[in-house]
């Protein structure tokens, strides 16, 4: 597939800045895979298309403050540090801006308060350098210990507008931190949205995957499957993944929100697969699987587990554009996409969202 098949040309004033409030108020276009259909409803009127004994897969991690800021030692000049991905004993894979720096550099963090700037007890030294410019840094103390003091929410480089409050770039079900950038679709949900469902026989189950900042990086490859897939960290748990078997096994659907949640699954589907069929249960029950995930979909992938999908909109030439695509079949999402651009939908973190069934 050629990189350029997933381009399309959107209004830069259709990029949500802001969520809505309340959550579920976003508008949901909803995508019939088979027949093509297009309906447009409201985010809260998404249990007229579930069934009682759908299971909703939500990713449960949570975003972690990863931007901090501090100086150089010697020297003092400013760098922004946003951690990826926490590598153990005290060190980070992170991405350092501003003054440049080399492996045996020091770094001491500032809070910032009222335009003022103040020492903390943290420090850092850059250990090692990685691929794309990243860098390894070993810090002084357990950084996490830190993270309500020294930490910035770490919003997508195309939302321009500060967030009053932190807890909107967060699901309502968070629990695991470990995320440089939001599952948005999970961003729609509502504790009593999600009460309601579950009183019309829709239960919810919930994988991690931390997501990491390539979420962001487009596809510079001029052949899609070109491109080296970004790695995160994922797990399914024993429970969940019984769950999800004894659904498939009663003929209800596995639903997943979001484009993480897929990952989850597909790469359970691929490395945990039991080798045992029966008459009772002619397809491989899914095993549960933790561990670091390169699963890269892309149009012709086969999908083993997910049904139906809950998705935000999704950036020009992104690996996550590609999914969708793999999943709904890339006419429909051009089509789809041409009429939320035409509708004046929102795109991206803060925008609306798509239900494919």
């Amino acid at each position: 597939m050629k990189t350029n098949e997933l381009d399309y040309s959107l209004p830069e004033d259709l990029i949500a800045q802001t969520p809505l409030e309340p959550r579920d108020s976003s508008r949901l276009l909803v995508l019939h895979r088979e027949s093509g259909t297009i309906e447009h409803r409201i985010f809260r009127e998404i249990g007229n298309y579930l069934q009682p004994g759908d299971l909703l897969v939500a990713n449960e991690s949570r975003v972690i403050p990863a931007r901090m800021f501090g100086r150089k030692v010697p020297g003092g000049g400013k760098v922004e540090v946003l951690l990826l991905r926490d590598l153990g004993e005290r060190r980070w894979r992170c991405l350092i801006g501003g003054a440049r720096t080399h492996v045996g550099t020091e770094i001491r963090f500032v809070t910032r308060a009222r335009g003022a700037e103040h020492e903390a007890d943290l420090s850092a030294e850059v250990v090692a350098t990685a691929e794309r410019g990243e860098r390894e840094l070993r810090f002084s103390e357990p950084v996490e210990d830190y993270f309500d003091v020294l930490g910035v929410m770490p919003l997508p480089p195309y939302i321009h507008r500060t967030l009053d409050d932190p807890e909107r770039y967060q699901t309502v079900y968070s629990r695991a931190l470990g995320s440089a950038a939001a599952p948005t679709a999970g961003l729609h949900f509502t504790p009593d949205l999600l009460l309601q469902l579950r009183a019309q026989g829709v239960r919810l189950e919930f994988v991690t995957l931390h997501v990491g900042l390539d979420t962001f990086r487009p596809i510079t490859e001029d052949v899609v499957e070109e491109h080296a897939i970004h790695t995160e960290w994922g797990c399914l748990s024993t429970d969940v993944a019984a769950q999800i078997n004894r659904t498939k096994v009663m003929g209800g659907r596995v639903i997943a929100v979001g484009t993480t949640s897929v990952r989850v699954l597909e790469t359970a589907a691929r490395r945990g697969l039991l080798q045992t069929a029966s008459d009772m249960c002619p397809w491989h029950p899914l095993a549960p699987y933790e561990g670091f995930t390169d699963l890269y979909i892309t149009p012709g992938f086969q999908f083993r587990i997910v049904d139906a999908l809950i998705t935000n909109y999704h950036l020009p030439k992104s690996t996550l554009l590609a999914l969708v695509m793999a999943f709904a079949g890339e006419d429909n999402i051009r089509r789809a996409y041409a009429e939320a651009v035409e509708q004046r939908y929102r795109f991206f973190s803060f925008g609306d969202a798509m239900l494919i069934l």
